[in-house]
């Protein structure tokens, strides 16, 4: 089996082992957290369908619970989705790896699991919140048609703290854009499959040649030391993987810009202390340790920060010229998505899909 190439079960263990502890907090009070951010997700979701106008079919609510996580929890759920999602590529990889020695190949996955428990570790104090669409639940069993939201609660409690603003107002901004998620993949059907056969196309086209990989990870060192813009990961891409994982980062974008938007269009009515909210977040989005940013930069995670800016612009961009419902057009296949191009150039995407001239 594919999953045979990664110890998934080391890379649970290993994440829980390598993870910060979250802030301290009296059991009564991390009660108290989980049970308002569970009231606050349901009331983020009727905010959000109000705005967008993106209605989940009937009962679609249901396939989609709410789960609020901690650090441990959320890496075991991403051990899960990262297995999904990787699957087609590990397949592949899986079928020219017959000949190695039985040793080896076990050293092999042991190794792979450290290093995607490492990851998710780092990771796991970070993430506020998480739509996920691949992997399974807490019981092991695959995850309802909609997906699941997390809702990280020692983490959204911990940034709180430092931010120093309203509990209740910043985890209500929290699950205006996580509920965001939820709704997009509950209300477009057609989404998951799409980002799965984005997935599947990347596998077809990554080169597994180890001559050829090392070649490319030599020479996007080099780029890297020239190139402050450009991610490790962006660099070791050959043609072939660039195409599709431009397509891929333009439905990220898109998803995240689109969240980003509807905190700021819904934010001021229900969130007072928004502007505030927004500011200290944004300068901790750019801060951190110079260790902290260069982590940040090899592992492709400020392209994040870029999606939220870019996705955004596009979304407001879009959304002032023909409003809401016609931005809504997005959704109505993959067809209709922005390319990357067209997410700096709202104005093409405008003239391709609806048929307008460029403002004057």
């Amino acid at each position: 089996m594919a999953a045979d190439l990664v110890d998934w079960d080391l890379a649970t263990r290993a994440g829980r082992r390598l993870a910060r502890p979250g802030p301290a907090l009296e059991r009564a009070e991390a009660d108290r957290i989980v049970a308002q951010l569970r009231t606050l997700a349901d009331d983020a979701e009727g905010h959000v369908v109000d705005y967008t106008k993106l209605i989940p079919p009937s009962g679609a609510a249901g396939f989609a619970p709410v789960a609020v996580v901690d650090r441990s929890e959320w890496i075991r759920a991403n051990v899960a989705g990262l297995r999904a999602m990787t699957a087609p590529l590990l397949g592949k990889l899986e079928g020219q790896s017959g000949s190695s020695g039985k040793v080896s190949r076990a050293a092999g996955r042991r190794v792979s699991g450290v290093q995607v428990g490492g990851l998710l570790a780092y990771l796991s104090s970070k993430v506020l919140g998480q739509y996920e669409v691949f992997g399974a639940g807490s019981d092991g069993a695959g995850l309802p048609a909609g997906g699941r939201l997390l809702l990280v609660a020692p983490n959204i409690a911990e940034i709180e703290r430092r931010l120093d603003v309203p509990p209740r107002d910043f985890r209500l901004w929290v699950c205006l854009h996580e509920q965001t998620h939820r709704v997009q993949f509950t209300a477009v059907p057609w989404l998951r499959g799409h980002l799965e056969s984005e997935l599947a196309a990347f596998a077809e086209v990554t080169e597994l040649d180890p001559t050829a990989m090392a070649a490319r990870l030599r020479a996007a060192i080099g780029s890297a030391r020239r190139r402050e813009s450009v991610s490790l990961i962006e660099l070791l891409q050959t043609p072939e993987q660039r195409a599709v994982l431009d397509r891929l980062q333009a439905i990220m974008t898109l998803l995240e810009g689109h969240a980003d938007q509807v905190m700021d269009a819904v934010g001021p009515a229900v969130v007072p202390s928004v502007k505030t909210i927004r500011d200290r977040f944004e300068r901790r989005r750019d801060g951190g340790s110079p260790l902290d940013r260069m982590v940040r930069k090899l592992l492709g995670l400020d392209l994040k920060m870029q999606q939220y800016r870019e996705g955004g612009a596009f979304v407001r961009a879009v959304v002032e010229r023909v409003g809401v419902s016609g931005f809504n057009t997005v959704w109505e296949s993959p067809q209709t998505l922005p390319s990357r191009a067209e997410l700096a150039a709202p104005e093409a995407w405008l003239t391709r899909v609806l048929g307008l001239t460029p403002a004057a």
